[in-house]
């Protein structure tokens, strides 16, 4: 994720084209130049300098979820009530951004937390296992063994298997999406997956990747780092586990509430894949949100987008779980 010296787009807020003027100043070493391990730190370091000020919750918790490998993933849920007080709760399986290659339960605590409070539903965030190290497919099997796992457990959290969702930002909406199609081939009935702008191509070959391939949030040299760390054979890619516009049908799989940035790589690909769910008769609400790039919804301290983000998505969320 990086900035480099050149026009932006005209149709940018002055709130985000301020962030993006300020990120050039900074004149910081791209993550694509650090190596795993400093894109992780610099990331991590970075992670909450844009949002919105931590809210406080009355139970935050950390898990242990067992992967099919026998490794244990770290997770925290998140609860708008103590588990005596509102047993039952909704829940919604959180999934991180950050190229399959950064990104934490850390990096993403404050939104997670924002969507908990707002929702009133519980939040499970993920620390799935990261490329380098992990390669494809191990961050979605462990995407998928946390989902199953939770649906087996909810009583014991105080959450309500009968009501389930799950979401996540870029690449951690490419996870989300596969589980969705994952858990209609299981059988596992979710209410919703909320999908920010997520990642779905094979190849990033649209004409939003060559629009907005340099100067933003996330340019291509950054997107072709992040997948060269995550995949090791070329026919990965046709994968829809990777890419889930070549899944072979999405009927019947859940509900989708899609969040797009307007100035981003991904949001054509956004966009097909709003079509082909509902092509294939599924639900889906679909938000481009105008003038901000991709990891805006971060960005809450400054830009106002990501405040109507969080808004719509709590929104989404409570209609879902019927708790409107």
């Amino acid at each position: 994720m990086s900035a480099v010296h050149q026009a932006l787009p005209a149709s940018l807020t002055p709130s985000m084209r301020d962030v993006l003027r300020r990120m050039e100043r900074a004149a910081r070493t791209p993550l694509y130049q650090l190596g795993a391990a400093g894109a992780r730190a610099t990331y991590e370091a970075g992670a909450g300098v844009l949002e919105i000020p931590r809210q406080d919750l009355p139970r935050v918790e950390e898990l242990l979820i067992p992967a099919r490998d026998g490794a244990a993933l770290p997770a925290r849920l998140y609860a708008p009530a103590a588990h005596e007080q509102a047993p039952g709760l909704p829940l919604l399986l959180y999934l991180h951004g950050g190229g399959f290659t950064v990104g934490s339960v850390a990096t993403h605590d404050l939104l997670c937390r924002r969507l908990a409070h707002l929702a009133g539903c519980m939040v499970v965030s993920l620390d799935y296992r990261l490329a380098p190290e992990f390669r494809f497919p191990t961050a979605h099997n462990d995407a998928w063994d946390a989902l199953q796992w939770l649906a087996a457990h909810a009583a014991e959290l105080g959450a309500d298997a009968g009501r389930m969702a799950v979401g996540g930002d870029s690449a951690g909406g490419t996870l989300a999406a596969a589980c969705a199609i994952e858990a209609r081939d299981a059988g596992l009935e979710l209410a919703l997956q909320l999908l920010i702008y997520p990642g779905t191509t094979a190849h990033q070959d649209t004409d939003s990747h060559r629009r907005y391939a340099h100067g933003l949030v996330l340019d291509e040299p950054a997107i072709s780092w992040f997948f060269a760390q995550y995949i090791t054979e070329p026919e990965q890619r046709e994968d829809w586990r990777f890419a889930p516009l070549l899944a072979p049908d999405v009927d019947d799989v859940a509900p989708a509430w899609i969040g797009l940035a307007e100035c981003d790589p991904l949001v054509d690909e956004g966009v097909e894949y709003a079509d082909k769910l509902r092509m294939a008769g599924v639900a889906v609400e679909l938000e481009i949100y105008k003038g901000v790039t991709h990891e805006f919804v971060k960005m809450g301290r400054v830009i106002a987008e990501a405040r109507t983000a969080h808004a719509h998505m709590a929104a989404a969320l409570r209609d879902a779980f019927g708790l409107n």
